[in-house]
């Protein structure tokens, strides 16, 4: 069965849906990306799918289980973390504290984690000591990330993880997140550097007013006509 399953979901806020009947799967040794213009509900699909969102029609599931509507804390425990695209640190803790937070429901495996971390983040080792805040935009993301994987987690769901970023660092964390998908964490995130995104993707959901408008492999969205006419710029 799936890693990670959303069926005819419908959601939003205050009684307006926003998503319109999205349905996505992801495997275990897979990178999803969610892309698509603004007000698509990219961002949103991935806070119902955390639990920071109402879903009141159609289903969520983490390997066959249903998940929707369970709250986050819950969600954590049953192996899914989520890094948000805002205040995803906290500055004034030092990089090793931030990694340690994440930590807090698995403490036995807070060394172990961190060397894991520290081999995925190497420029991580070096700050381990500074403050997050003082970091580089690329590093305080690979912060949260790092944090996020702490509580060794089989699927993560990415919300923008390289707005801001210089090229050399978003392809620093492109890398970077192969590289976790690559030791069996499953990956689902949204991204509006969509061309770079779906060069990495092993499967691509472009999202438009709520539903799916194309679901394939990364590689064939790029080179699909009418997804670089309408939504790659050409």
């Amino acid at each position: 069965m799936p890693l990670l399953e959303a069926r005819d979901v419908h959601g939003g806020y205050g009684g307006m849906n926003i998503l319109n009947g999205i349905n996505m799967t992801l495997e275990a040794d897979e990178v999803g990306v969610i892309v698509g213009p603004n007000g698509a509900g990219k961002s949103t699909m991935l806070k119902a799918i955390f639990g920071l969102l109402l879903v009141n029609q159609g289903e969520i599931l983490l390997r066959g289980e249903p998940i929707h509507n369970l709250p986050p804390n819950k969600l954590v425990q049953k192996g899914m973390g989520f890094v948000p695209q805002e205040n995803n640190i906290f500055p004034s803790m030092t990089v090793k504290e931030n990694l340690e937070m994440g930590a807090f429901l698995k403490p036995n495996s807070v060394k172990p984690m961190l060397k894991q971390v520290y081999e995925a983040f190497p420029p991580l080792y070096d700050k381990r000591h500074q403050r997050a805040g003082e970091l580089s935009g690329g590093q305080r993301q690979m912060v949260a990330m790092g944090r996020a994987l702490m509580a060794e987690p089989s699927v993560l769901l990415l919300d923008e993880p390289t707005a801001g970023l210089s090229p050399l660092y978003m392809n620093e964390i492109f890398a970077r997140i192969r590289e976790i998908n690559a030791i069996g964490v499953g990956i689902l995130m949204v991204e509006q550097n969509a061309k770079q995104a779906l060069a990495i993707a092993d499967k691509g959901f472009v999202l438009a007013a709520g539903q799916n408008r194309f679901t394939d492999t990364g590689a064939s969205l790029l080179a699909n006509p009418d997804v670089a006419k309408s939504f790659l710029g050409g």
